[in-house]
């Protein structure tokens, strides 16, 4: 007896081989904060966050290759200390009357077993454009079980220093080192 292999069947075979797109993803700014820390004085380490991130994450799970653009508002800045939140805005720290967006742009998303680990990129901060890595600690990938539509997740970081983007005021007392994290989730738009 022959084997039969139906139209059907090949068709099935096809597409199940078929090549994967890349996928685009709008940032859920409702839970998507980038946070700073940094030791003050030598006496505490201090967390600080932005309230209002904007962008979009494309992966290409199959190919290996992704892309990352995320602006943040630096306005949005919440210290936990309204004066602060005022005063961190000025010349000699974020300057935001001159520089009221940081931007991430990244030149390559790097995967291993196929999750992305690190994001190569350059990072813009009061006017100045330096590159940095981004270390990826966690990524999940699913349905989101609320709007029904692809989502991610993941959490990044790296370290910079304030004096590169001329915000060193009060270094050393205040460390120039300061750790950049973002835990982000993102969508596939409707």
């Amino acid at each position: 007896m022959k084997p039969f292999f139906s139209l059907s069947a090949a068709l099935a075979l096809v597409s199940g081989l078929a090549v994967a797109e890349p996928v685009t993803y709008d940032i859920d700014p409702t839970h998507t904060y980038p946070r700073f820390s940094y030791s003050h004085l030598g006496l505490s380490s201090q967390t600080s966050q932005f309230n209002q991130t904007s962008g979009t994450v494309t992966l290409d799970k199959s190919a290996g290759t992704g892309k990352v653009d995320i602006v943040i508002d630096m306005t949005s800045v919440e210290t936990g200390y309204v004066t602060f939140n005022e005063h961190i805005q000025g010349e000699d720290f974020f300057d935001t009357a001159r520089h009221p967006e940081a931007v991430f742009q990244s030149s390559q998303v790097n995967f291993q077993d196929g999750l992305p680990v690190s994001i190569d990129g350059h990072l813009t901060l009061k006017g100045v454009t330096l590159p940095v890595t981004l270390e990826v600690t966690h990524f999940a990938a699913m349905t989101h079980p609320m709007l029904e539509r692809p989502a991610i997740g993941a959490h990044a970081h790296t370290v910079v220093k304030r004096s590169d983007f001329n915000a060193d005021k009060f270094v050393p007392y205040v460390s120039d080192e300061v750790t950049i994290s973002i835990s982000l989730e993102a969508v596939v738009p409707e």
